[in-house]
């Protein structure tokens, strides 16, 4: 679920910054990282301690 929140809010300053007259492609590089943050977040909780769960 988490990463579904991060893609659309990554989609959405997309849009709000393609609209505002920045470039297509620079909009879509912060959309980019954006997710790819998201991405290693959800990964990187894995590898978290679980505070003694299994």
């Amino acid at each position: 679920m988490q990463l579904v929140l991060t893609s659309t809010a990554g989609l959405v300053v997309w849009l709000v910054l393609w609209s505002i007259g920045a470039k297509g492609i620079d909009a879509f590089m912060i959309t980019t990282l954006i997710v790819l943050v998201g991405c290693l977040v959800q990964i990187g909780t894995k590898y978290l301690p679980s505070n003694g769960r299994q």
